[in-house]
């Protein structure tokens, strides 16, 4: 069972429920958890993954009567093979208890660390699984995006960051009114994205005349420059909250959009970020400069959303003679 992570003082903390491994592996164990959980992990996406792989794997040892110290390398293969998970999954999985056992060693609970040396099945990714988007629904769902509407010009706005900066959704969600800064026709984007990195995108002037008309129709020019960017609307109403969209009302917002406009359902907000990519590299813009762009730390994830080799493949099948 996945362990339920929420942020906690510091009362609570000490009060925290722990699995039943830890607990019986006496007070250094639980110290260790609590560091680890709410110390090391600061990103909340992680810590919630994280507890839930470390939580099924404590949960399945407990099961086989394994004591925390006698965890060897052979159980942890054992559980990843039985794991119904995919190998990416895996891989993931094994990542977070190789992580959390260094600290238990670390803290001389355990005198190996049972995951560094378990394997798990060879996983290669040569593209990602995002569908992308075309260039013709991107033009169809643009050409839609009109009105005065309070709501309409905020879509608007969001969704064209998500095409024209190729940001990652969640980088929509966390913008704040000071991130939107710069000289007029040469404004830029200051996107806070995931492992608290920071990246700042210049701004086309098509997408600048946008989020200037939703700010002024937000009546956001003189909000303090932490303010919350984009926020969900009063119920019924042609009002914002005080708070900010997560990332999920952004996708749901635009899930919705595609749907109102009849494009394929199985498309996402991550569909703009792959045909974006996919589009300059197409028109032979260096990786390296669509690398800086997509934020990535690695050329080679860039190239995972890169799907010119896809329509290479399908021209190429397509002459096969019989």
């Amino acid at each position: 069972m996945a362990m339920e992570l929420t942020v906690l003082g510091s009362r609570e903390l000490q009060a925290t429920e722990l699995p039943s491994l830890i607990a019986a592996a006496g007070r250094p164990a639980a110290t260790a958890f609590r560091d680890f959980f709410y110390g090391e992990l600061a990103n909340n996406h992680t810590q919630r993954a994280y507890g839930h792989a470390v939580g099924q794997f404590l949960e399945w040892a407990d099961l086989q009567g394994l004591e925390l110290a006698q965890i060897r390398p052979g159980d942890v293969g054992v559980y990843l093979r039985q794991h119904a998970g995919a190998p990416s999954t895996k891989k993931q999985h094994r990542s977070a208890i190789k992580r959390f056992f260094d600290l238990l060693v670390e803290r001389h609970v355990c005198l190996i660390n049972p995951a560094a040396s378990a394997k798990t099945e060879k996983h290669r990714i040569k593209q990602g699984v995002t569908p992308e988007i075309a260039k013709n629904e991107v033009r169809q769902l643009l050409a839609t995006l009109t009105g005065t509407k309070l709501s309409q010009v905020r879509d608007r706005a969001a969704i064209g960051i998500l095409v024209y900066t190729a940001c990652r959704v969640g980088a929509v969600a966390n913008l704040r009114r000071g991130d939107f800064q710069g000289q007029p026709g040469k404004m830029s984007l200051r996107f806070h994205e995931k492992g608290g990195n920071h990246q700042g995108v210049e701004v086309r002037h098509d997408l600048e005349a946008w989020i200037n008309e939703y700010i002024e129709r937000a009546s956001l020019k003189t909000a303090h420059r932490d303010a919350p960017l984009f926020r969900p609307l009063v119920r019924r109403e042609e009002r914002l909250q005080a708070t900010a969209m997560e990332a999920n009302d952004v996708g749901r917002m635009v899930k919705r959009k595609l749907r109102q406009t009849g494009i394929r359902t199985e498309l996402s907000a991550h569909s703009f970020r792959v045909a974006t990519i996919t589009d300059l590299i197409a028109q032979g813009v260096p990786v390296e400069d669509v690398q800086e762009l997509a934020g990535h730390a690695d050329a080679r994830t860039t190239k995972l959303y890169d799907r010119t080799n896809r329509k290479a493949t399908r021209n190429l099948v397509e002459r096969i003679s019989f």
